[in-house]
């Protein structure tokens, strides 16, 4: 008999940060605002350069403040032309004679961000260690300019060259003096859930966005409904338990985790594990019952052009392996164990966070799932 999947929550409670309770309350474009006092609008830390390119100054920063989903006056100025959703994000520009460059940074919560640098979508990137954990990735952004991608803990923090130029040492630079605005903001918000921070799990009123989210192709669907039904520790046991998935993966512990199910019935549940001090070294688990979620096995490759992809075997189930690079990640693994449970394991980057230390978390996951011993 099918064990059916436990009824799921969203999050609940206020979210530990300001917003406002409406959205005409938010202001026609975004306002000026120091980032000590930006931060408390946040749900990610704030990060605030040191250190500057030579001859250049940082103009004020700009917040963008939550609100609920909708777009009273119509306008979309300053805020996602793709959806109604109104989250929080803060950025700031760094000008000199004849260049200038804007970072922006926000929590990415809508989706898988996508190699870890979803602004730098489909171009050749570089990694270079930022400190012991964390590396900054050089690429060419969305809007077709020159730029960097770096997740600090939760923060992603994505830098375009709007005129002129900067070197490559000049930005790794800039990065590597960015100090939290508000000193007590890390401990503070890692100690916080991923689902009471994500707008989109706290949100159901508000459309999913379908975008990249990989090496292998996986679409949910385009549509305006909600899917997601996310829940925190303790209450994640159950849904875990419907497929067997473990509480701990790779040296990181269940954040938390949901069950995404479309109009037609088709339901894979995500589990998010995260570590670290800044709870910045996370693994994304998607699985399903063979054929009853979006996952497809064998996995279409996705558009992105310069993935290494391989076939390899772990635990004796052959998996799909994808990765950007190989001593840093992201990686991304599709496969059907022997139990008919197909999932889809995807990482973050980092320093430390290589191919060995991927493919033993994913073959952690499939020793989870071996028949017991007779």
């Amino acid at each position: 008999m099918t064990t059916p999947f436990p009824p799921t929550s969203a999050p609940a409670g206020d979210p530990p940060f300001r917003v406002l309770s409406d959205p005409a309350d938010l202001p026609a474009v975004p306002e000026e605002v120091p980032p000590t006092d930006a931060q408390a609008w946040c749900s990610f830390v704030v990060w605030v350069p040191d250190r500057l390119p030579t001859g250049c100054v940082a103009r004020a920063g700009t917040l963008r403040r939550e609100a609920p989903p909708g777009r009273p006056d119509g306008s979309d100025v300053g805020r996602s032309p793709w959806s109604r959703a109104n989250p929080c994000a803060y950025r700031f520009e760094v000008v000199g004679e004849g260049r200038r460059l804007r970072v922006k940074q926000f929590l990415y919560d809508w989706a898988v961000p996508a190699l870890d640098h979803p602004s730098l979508w489909r171009s050749r990137t570089s990694a270079r260690p930022l400190d012991g954990r964390h590396v900054l990735w050089f690429g060419v952004d969305y809007l077709g300019n020159r730029g960097t991608s770096a997740r600090l803990g939760r923060t992603m923090v994505e830098l375009s060259v709007l005129d002129g130029e900067f070197t490559e040492e000049e930005l790794l630079d800039l990065h590597r003096s960015l100090r939290p605005a508000d000193a007590d903001a890390p401990s503070r918000l890692a100690a916080v859930p991923f689902a009471e921070l994500s707008y989109w799990a706290r949100h159901h009123d508000v459309e999913m966005v379908v975008v990249p989210t990989g090496i292998w192709r996986f679409d949910r669907d385009g549509d305006t409904a909600h899917e997601g039904d996310w829940v925190t520790p303790p209450h994640h046991a159950a849904l875990l338990g419907a497929l067997g998935l473990p509480e701990r993966l790779g040296g990181l512990a269940v954040d938390s985790a949901a069950r995404f199910t479309n109009a037609e019935g088709r339901t894979e549940v995500e589990v998010l594990y995260s570590g670290g001090p800044d709870r910045g070294r996370e693994l994304r688990l998607v699985a399903q019952r063979t054929g009853r979620g979006r996952l497809v096995v064998p996995p279409r490759p996705s558009a992105h052009e310069w993935a290494t992809r391989t076939t390899t075997t772990l635990r004796g189930t052959t998996v799909w392996l994808g990765w950007i690079d190989e001593d840093h990640g992201p990686f991304d693994c599709v496969g059907r164990a022997a139990n008919g449970v197909e999932f889809r394991l995807v990482s973050g980057s980092g320093v430390g966070l290589d191919r060995r230390w991927f493919e033993s978390a994913s073959t952690e996951l499939l020793a989870g799932w071996d028949p017991p011993a007779c």
